[in-house]
């Protein structure tokens, strides 16, 4: 019978783990450079701006019902199997995706074709790059020691974040150039993390479940015990990145009196300070191995709670910066951990499931933080901000009750 790559009690080693990371930050650079470019994309072609947010809320939808069989399958056959599947069609739509649009900004294709190009090509790049976050971190799962996991996980949060920085930077600059250019480049990316994968990750069998076991035939579903916790946990940290992404270009023109170009560039230096601090903090998850899972999450949910809280009273660029960059290194504390604590809490067989069950759940979260967001933002510019920090400290609350 198969068994867990995990042989010994130390993590997996560099050497196994590099293409894994790699292939991560390149997936999530090519993800986030498409919401840098379909802004300035739509504009080009004179289509109005619905199009731009219906196409990425009909990916983060697709990523969201498909996390969770692509978990589950990666558990029937195998991590790399999935990988490289999710990977080679997820840059085989995005090259189709670039081709019809650099055909739209061409005068090739019409509007009609230009808009069905958008969004069918983005549900399909975000139903196939679903494969790739929760099988990444069921191979981290299955190659390290539950106590190793927290700081594994935390790498893997560093890379997403890095990409998460790098994407946008990366395409907005080519896109200043030319913007078919950019979409092309961006193909391109995972196609470099199928190539890594393919030569440099090991491919190992998947783990058969025990005969009468928790997860066998029936599958892990959403309501398991065992992941209420996790579930919630990584819902409300994905809906709080969420509302404060859409909200933040909104707040600077109407907090600030600035004009949409000027407000577009402070979401932007927003933003990177929030991809800089995720950075730092996932640093400190990785090399502080012994603090327990629970503590990094109520300290994480604190600290990002007052933060948010606090932007409802910033009258200036630089507190709200601040305020951003304090947020998202609490939230370097809870990305890597929730996963962490799902992967301690299910069987071998089950890590595949578990990480699709998260994914799902940080899919909600991208789907429904933007909406709550916008609607709640016509009571005050502050108030999305209120309301993130307020679910926060809650979750801190509950989870800091629950450790003691």
């Amino acid at each position: 019978m198969p068994t867990s790559p995990l042989s010994s009690g130390a993590p997996a080693p560099a050497l196994r783990l590099y293409p894994l990371l790699l292939a991560a930050l390149l997936g999530t650079m090519a993800m986030m450079a498409f919401v840098a470019v379909v802004g300035p994309a739509v504009r080009r072609l004179g289509l109005p701006e619905w199009v731009a947010g219906l196409s990425v809320t009909a990916g983060g939808i697709c990523w969201m019902l498909l996390a969770r069989w692509w978990g589950r399958t990666s558990d029937r056959v195998g991590r790399k199997p999935v990988l490289l599947a999710g990977l080679g069609v997820f840059s085989l739509t995005y090259l189709a995706m670039a081709l019809g649009v650099d055909l739209a900004l061409r005068g090739a294709i019409g509007g009609v074709a230009a808009v069905l190009t958008l969004v069918v090509a983005r549900s399909l790049v975000g139903a196939f790059y679903a494969a790739v976050p929760p099988t990444a971190a069921a191979v981290i799962a299955d190659h390290t020691v539950p106590a190793a996991r927290g700081s594994v996980m935390a790498k893997l949060g560093s890379a997403n974040a890095v990409g998460m920085v790098a994407g946008p930077a990366a395409a907005g600059w080519l896109a200043s150039r030319d913007l078919g250019l950019a979409l092309y480049v961006a193909a391109a990316l995972p196609a470099l993390a199928f190539v890594l994968v393919a030569l440099r990750l090991p491919a190992h069998p998947p783990v058969a479940a025990p005969a009468g076991g928790p997860g066998g035939k029936a599958g892990l579903g959403l309501g398991d015990a065992r992941l209420r916790l996790p579930l919630l946990t990584a819902f409300i940290a994905m809906a709080s990145v969420a509302v404060a992404q859409v909200s933040v270009g909104f707040f600077a023109i109407d907090r600030f009196g600035l004009r949409a170009e000027e407000g577009a560039r402070v979401a932007g230096l927003a933003l990177t300070a929030v991809g800089c601090a995720l950075i730092v903090s996932q640093q400190l998850v990785m090399r502080l191995k012994r603090v327990p899972p629970l503590r990094w999450v109520w300290m994480g949910a604190l600290i990002s709670g007052l933060s948010f809280l606090s932007v409802f009273w910033v009258h200036s660029q630089a507190l709200l910066f601040t305020a951003y960059g304090v947020a998202a290194f609490g939230m370097g504390f809870i990305f890597p951990t929730f996963q962490a604590m799902a992967a301690n809490a299910v069987q071998a067989h089950e890590q595949g499931a578990a990480a699709g069950n998260l994914s799902a759940a940080q899919g909600l979260g991208m789907v429904l933080g933007p909406l709550i967001g916008t609607l709640v933002y016509r009571l005050a510019p502050g108030a999305p901000y209120a309301l993130v920090g307020l679910a926060l400290l809650a979750l801190a609350a509950s989870v800091a009750l629950r450790s003691r």
